[in-house]
C-alpha cells in the first residue's frame, strides 16, 4: 500500500484546466455548506495526489463515504472507507485530510491505496460504472 504525507495543498493546485476552470471550481466550492465543501476538497486532494504520485492510476472520481461513513472533525476528514475510480475500476482508499478553517485548502493529507473493489459489489456501494 502507498502512504503519503503532503503539506499545504491548495485548491488551485488540485484543479486543472486553466485559470477560468479553477475559478469556477473555487466559486462552486464556496457555495457548498462547510461539510460538503470539506468532503469535496478532500476527495479532490485524493485524486490529485494519487495521480501525481502513483503513475499507474489516473483517478477521475473519489468518494469519501463509498464503503463506510467518514469521521468528520472541525477541519478534518478521516475516510477509512473511501474509494477512487481509475481506468474504469474502483479501488479501496483510506485517507486523513486536514484543511484550513474555511475548508478551501488542504494542510495535510495521508492516504493508503487498497485492493480493487470487485465489480459485483459496485452497486451495493453506489459506485458508478
Amino acid at each position: 500500500m502507498k502512504s503519503v504525507f503532503v503539506v499545504a495543498v491548495s485548491v488551485g493546485v488540485l484543479v486543472s484546466g486553466g485559470a477560468a476552470a479553477d475559478n469556477r471550481v473555487v466559486n462552486m466550492l464556496r457555495m457548498l455548506d462547510p461539510a460538503a465543501r470539506l468532503e469535496q476538497v478532500c476527495d479532490m486532494a485524493a485524486m490529485a495526489q494519487i495521480k501525481k504520485e502513483v503513475r499507474e492510476y489516473k483517478p477521475d472520481r473519489a468518494m469519501a463515504a463509498a464503503l463506510a461513513e467518514p469521521k468528520v472533525g472541525d477541519n478534518s476528514l478521516e475516510a477509512r472507507g473511501a474509494a477512487f475510480r481509475s481506468g474504469g475500476k474502483w479501488f479501496q482508499l483510506s485517507y486523513v485530510c486536514r484543511t484550513t478553517p474555511d475548508r478551501m485548502q488542504v494542510t495535510s493529507f495521508e492516504y493508503k491505496i487498497g485492493a480493487a473493489i470487485p465489480e459485483d459489489k459496485w452497486d451495493s456501494y453506489g459506485l458508478s460504472r
